[in-house]
Parts: C-alpha cells; sequence; structure tokens
C-alpha cells in the first residue's frame, strides 16, 4: 500500500503548483490526480455535489493505491461534497493519509491566481463566488498551510514528514 497525499483549499492558493512539485521530487510511480484535470479536461463537468467526476476520482484513488508508491490528490473538493472521496482515502489508505488544507486568505488567493497561465480565464469575482472559508474536512486530519509559508518550504516539509514515517 502507498502513500497518500492530499492538497486541500481554495482557487489560487498553490494547490496544483505544490502537487506538480511534489510529483517530481518523489520521481517515478508517484501518481497525481488533480481534481480540475478530471473534472474540467477529462470530463467537461461542473463541480457540486455529486459530481459525474467524483466516481472517477474514487477509481483513481483505488488504482493508486495498488499501483504507485505515492498518491497525490489535489483540488478545491468542498469538505462536504467530497466527504465520501476521504472516506474512501481513509479506507484504502488508512494511517498513510497526509492531508493538506491550504488556509489563506481570499486576496492572497487572487494575488497568487494573477500569476498563473490561466489568469485570463477567470477573475476575483468568480474566485469570490466558489470562496469557502476554513473549508476543513471533519474527517481528514489537515495540516493548515498558511501564505506566510513559501512553495520551496511546503514542498519541503511535505517530503520531509513523508520519508520520515515508515516503510518508504
Amino acid at each position: 500500500m502507498g502513500k497518500l497525499i492530499i492538497l486541500r483549499g481554495n482557487s489560487g492558493s498553490g494547490k496544483s503548483t505544490i502537487a506538480k512539485e511534489l510529483q517530481s521530487k518523489f520521481g517515478q510511480n508517484t501518481m497525481l490526480i488533480s481534481q480540475d484535470e478530471i473534472r474540467r479536461n477529462m470530463l467537461n463537468v461542473d463541480d457540486g455535489e455529486n459530481t459525474p467526476a467524483l466516481p472517477l476520482m474514487k477509481e483513481l484513488l483505488i488504482y493508486g493505491s495498488k499501483h504507485s508508491d505515492i498518491v497525490i490528490l489535489e483540488g478545491i473538493m468542498n469538505a462536504d461534497w467530497y466527504k465520501s472521496l476521504f472516506e474512501l482515502a481513509i479506507q484504502v489508505y488508512g494511517t498513510e493519509v497526509f492531508a493538506y488544507y491550504f488556509d489563506l486568505p481570499f486576496e492572497e488567493t487572487v494575488k497568487r491566481h494573477l500569476t498563473r497561465a490561466k489568469c485570463q480565464e477567470f477573475g476575483a469575482k468568480e474566485m469570490r463566488r466558489w470562496w469557502r472559508e476554513k473549508d476543513f474536512s471533519n474527517i481528514l486530519h489537515e495540516t493548515s498551510i498558511t501564505a506566510e509559508k513559501d512553495m520551496e518550504n511546503i514542498v519541503k516539509d511535505i517530503y520531509d514528514t513523508l520519508l520520515n514515517t515508515d516503510k518508504f
């Protein structure tokens, strides 16, 4: 059984960037499951309660547990809408779930969003509509990531945490 890293938080908080850096740092046999990639690009469906993306994300989570050393699951993943995914994660990965929530102020997410290539696709108005303040999961034991930490230190902290666990 592999290890699962979950990165959640509001749009523009840095989840995808951190996920890609971690995948690169862990190297081969590290699977990245991106909510946006599945929902927007693969299936072209809206997010929401009972999104059609949820069953595929569950299947990929199970697949990753059987075939990958490290699985990284990242996305906004509203705590209420994705509760069944988090329950499955605990069921499949047990104590090998390392969950992080990007707890940043709205203004910081807008600032970060403006540095991304897709900043022309949507702006602060849409981000405000999607915003969920402190959307911590009551299923996952999430470590809070705040605006004070830069990308390099976030990646280092998560990498070191997994490196210092048994059987890695």
